[in-house]
């Protein structure tokens, strides 16, 4: 019997009564591996209500009993990584590489949790008048929600609960419902090091849950990643509801290629890049921009591309695995059938990808344009799939200007042997992570993930110590303490004395 996936609510596994359930499969085979329940009104609000129940004991937890559960989770992670990345591996289709890449960048920002007493420090100023001192205090908000997409289900939501939780609030999760089983084992270790019941929920389904939790009166800050246009919703109807909202959105990112970059670099990092993890990364390179003479290097950038095959998750000579499902796949064959239509040069065409012994599988292998215009479709939205364009320009100047010109800001790199260029570029560049020489510029958990413009609605970022700020208020003290009892009169003006 294939297994049915529970909630998780209040500590316990709980078979959702719901009868609108979604079939998890794996992407290489089509074989259905699970069932998922879209959960019922009356189960998210039983969620919120145990998250807030939690919330008043925990709130007054010490901090660094806080860290040390995260210490404690950090370790698990780490102890059950592998097994984590199997399963991830299988109901996404990553190679096992890629998962257990996946798994770590989410270890990284528990790392980072751990450290939640110095983060989480307030500001001390004595005498701002006589005798008067004035200090701030950082404290959490309640329930806090998170919803996470389908291409990363264990770094993501590591990115979320954990640094809410820290921060001394309780968390209701609502994973994609396309791999459920990655949190779910997530969730079951953090019970494992101790966590509180009542801390994390989980609750599974579609556009009705996510617009219950965006709407509850007990669900104060909304964290999302996904595409733009479900971002600006869950934006919109976060704040319209008086929430703080972080949402993650789209991306067109570029990688600049200067004349005097090395050019096995540039190469090997391009197609690794673009195609990895089938480019269902936020961060992927899908346009890479050859100004001047780099320009010779696009057959040579083809070639590369041409040898990175997909395969499945336990193949260990597979570059990529499959798109995430059917629709998906019909998706991207679909932009590239239109990049043919409306004139670019399809270079290199993986449309009729067949992986041997995998008929059924999502499968698209490396594909790369050439002679693209800006009007495209395949240059103007996000494909999500291992395609690359490729631009020429003439000058860095020009290849700033068109980048600033594109809506997204998610990420950007160039790789250039010239400081110069690498200066230039990452001060006037309109775009909120810049790698130079690097191709995926994703920062590490002491900084913060900090994408602009339509790839993020909102103020503060993932993780770090904007995600410090996201997750709790500042309380702002005064104090005076009098010495004796002098009679100082009555004071009726704001100024303090």
């Amino acid at each position: 019997m294939t297994q049915q996936v529970p909630l998780l609510i209040n500590g316990e596994l709980v078979q959702s009564e719901s009868t609108n359930i979604i079939p998890v499969t794996n992407p290489a085979t089509q074989e259905v591996i699970a069932h998922v329940p879209c959960a019922t009104p009356a189960e998210v609000d039983r969620a919120v209500a145990a998250a807030k129940a939690a919330f008043e004991t925990w709130k007054e937890t010490p901090v660094g009993d806080r860290a040390r559960l995260m210490l404690r989770y950090q370790a698990l992670l780490k102890d059950n990584q592998d097994e984590i990345a199997t399963l991830l591996a299988q109901e996404t289709g990553k190679t096992f590489a890629d998962a257990k890449g996946d798994v770590w960048r989410g270890i990284e920002v528990v790392e980072h949790a751990c450290n939640i007493a110095s983060l989480s420090m307030g500001e001390t100023v004595e005498n701002v008048a006589r005798n008067i001192d004035c200090y701030s205090i950082t404290q959490p908000l309640g329930v806090c929600v998170g919803i996470t997409p389908f291409n990363f289900p264990a770094m993501i939501p590591l990115w979320m609960f954990p640094m809410a939780i820290a921060c001394g609030n309780t968390f209701v999760l609502k994973p994609s419902e396309q791999d459920p089983l990655t949190p779910m084992r997530l969730a079951e270790l953090f019970k494992q090091a101790g966590a509180p019941d009542g801390l994390l929920q989980i609750v599974h389904g579609t556009k009705d849950v996510v617009n219950q939790l965006l709407t509850h009166k007990d669900t104060p800050a909304i964290s999302f990643v996904g595409s733009v246009a479900v971002g600006e919703h869950i934006y919109r109807t976060g704040t319209e509801h008086l929430k703080r909202v972080q949402a993650f959105a789209g991306a067109k990112n570029h990688m600049v290629v200067m004349p005097d970059a090395s050019k096995n670099q540039v190469v090997n990092n391009i197609a690794g890049a673009s195609v990895g993890a089938a480019g269902q990364r936020c961060m992927a390179i899908s346009v890479a921009v050859f100004v001047g003479e780099a320009r010779e290097w696009i057959p040579e950038v083809r070639d590369a591309l041409a040898k990175v095959r997909p395969g499945a998750w336990d193949d260990p000579d597979a570059g990529y695995g499959p798109l995430i499902n059917p629709q998906a796949k019909q998706r991207v064959l679909n932009f590239i059938q239109e990049g043919k239509d409306a004139g670019a040069d399809c270079i290199l065409d993986g449309s009729d990808c067949v992986v041997e012994g995998f008929p059924d599988g999502n499968w698209v292998g490396p594909t790369m344009f050439r002679n693209v215009s800006r009007d495209m479709s395949i240059y103007q939205e996000e494909i999500f799939g291992p395609v690359l364009i490729a631009l020429e320009v003439d000058t860095l100047a020009e290849a700033i200007e068109l980048i600033n010109e594109n809506p997204y800001g998610n990420g950007t790199s160039i790789f250039t042997s010239s400081g110069a260029a690498a200066r230039k570029y990452q001060h006037e560049i309109k775009v909120g992570q810049v790698g130079i020489n690097v191709p995926v510029p994703v920062p590490l958990p002491m900084f913060s993930f900090t994408g602009w413009r339509k790839s993020f609605y909102g103020d503060q970022h993932a993780y770090g110590k904007q995600a410090v700020k996201f997750y709790t208020e500042t309380k702002t003290v005064t104090s005076r303490w009098f010495e004796d009892d002098i009679d100082t009169g009555v004071n009726t003006t704001i100024q303090l004395k």
